[in-house]
């Protein structure tokens, strides 16, 4: 891996950058500082800007001296979580209760020094839209963006986006073909029972040992409903029920998720999510209501892209240290919306450390902002 002399030249540049996004962290569609920093840098490069897509979401546009090429699109995100921070670096966040906990500071820098660099040599073919997303962490801002026109305004014949990935070591990187991320989906159970004095509990329908024979019930679907070839998870992670010592309550809320890969598991999986609630429920004398929301559709990336990034990655990292092996990740993301709309890829870009995405001592590595915005160059400037 050799980093590109320029980029390298304004490495402390780029880490002084990511560092004051960390310590002024803004939620989705809350990212107007941000968005602000991100289209006065790109002003100050000489790149087209255009604000306002999905709220907060910014829009560069630049084109190549080289003549004709495709149109590509380049995707950062710029959302921190509704989380505190527990690590104690100098840069830490500022603001309570909310924190840089995926590394989307570090992603959006990179694609700012990638912006600088090649706006200063414009040595590619066709355009580059440097598409500034808001709203990643569950609020579905490519959505929004898409919703506001982006690929209308700013046609793009591929579309990439990159993470960074704390699983794999600096200076490596995974993409695949295929299925990367699954779809992301939410669960919501009200179990009604009936309330009752926790002395007589014979007098009732207790909402939260009902709860507890869905929940164990619900574990089938995956364990031996499943083909254990596809992957899929159920999880409860919530239940909210009564208020004190000596009262069962009338009710009880159960919340989750469901993450799938393929359209058939996830349609079979709703239903059946349903028919296991309400009918464990109804045999224990309670009722329950489901909602079950789609959110993110599973991250797919289209063959031909994912070569040409594959292709680059090797380029830049070198031999051996790009791999196309690594399971998918149950994980969900909102770059899915914007490949099932336009051919595109998605790559993981390892950054080593102790902690892992979202965990409160999460930490971006500011060693990979001039790795990360050299890779994005290389992908432009390289053959198609």
């Amino acid at each position: 891996m050799k980093l590109r002399p320029d980029i390298e030249a304004f490495a402390q540049e780029l880490t002084d950058w990511r560092r004051d996004i960390h310590r002024h962290p803004e939620l989705g569609y809350k990212e107007t500082r941000t968005s602000g920093l991100v289209a006065e840098r790109l002003e100050a490069f000489g790149i087209e800007v255009h604000r306002g897509l999905g709220g907060t979401g910014v829009v560069g546009v630049l084109h190549g001296s080289l003549g004709d090429g495709p149109s590509v699109g380049l995707r950062a995100d710029m959302d921190a979580l509704p989380m505190d921070e527990a690590g104690v670096a100098e840069h830490r966040s500022t603001v309570d209760g909310v924190f840089h906990g995926c590394g989307h500071d570090g992603h959006t820098t990179m694609l700012l020094g990638a912006a600088r660099s090649l706006a200063a040599s414009r040595a590619f073919k066709g355009t580059v839209n440097f598409i500034f997303q808001p709203a990643e962490e569950g609020l579905a801002g490519a959505r929004a963006m898409m919703e506001d026109g982006l690929f209308d305004r700013f046609p793009c014949d591929e579309v990439y986006g990159m993470h960074n990935w704390p699983q794999l070591e600096l200076g490596t990187a995974s993409i695949r073909p295929g299925p990367v991320m699954a779809a992301s989906d939410r669960i919501e159970i009200e179990v009604k029972g009936r309330g009752a004095h926790a002395a007589m509990p014979h007098r009732g329908v207790d909402p939260i040992a009902v709860s507890a024979h869905i929940i164990t019930a619900l574990q089938t679907l995956v364990s031996r409903g499943t083909d254990p070839q596809d992957a899929a998870v159920v999880s409860i992670t919530a239940v909210n029920a009564g208020s004190t010592f000596n009262v069962i309550p009338h009710t009880a809320r159960l919340l989750g998720t469901c993450r799938t890969f393929r359209p058939g598991t996830r349609d079979r999986l709703e239903a059946e999510i349903e028919r296991v609630a309400v009918g464990v429920a109804a045999a224990l004398g309670a009722t329950a209501e489901v909602t079950y929301t789609r959110g993110y559709p599973p991250t797919v990336n289209h063959p031909g892209p994912t070569g040409r990034f594959a292709q680059a990655a090797t380029a830049f990292l070198g031999a051996g240290a790009v791999s196309d092996d690594a399971d998918p990740s149950m994980g969900g993301e909102d770059f899915a919306f914007m490949l099932e709309e336009v051919p595109g890829s998605y790559l993981w870009l390892g950054q080593g450390g102790d902690f892992d995405l979202h965990h409160p001592q999460y930490d971006f590595n500011d060693v990979l902002l001039p790795v990360g915005a050299s890779l994005w160059v290389e992908l432009v400037e390289g053959p198609r």
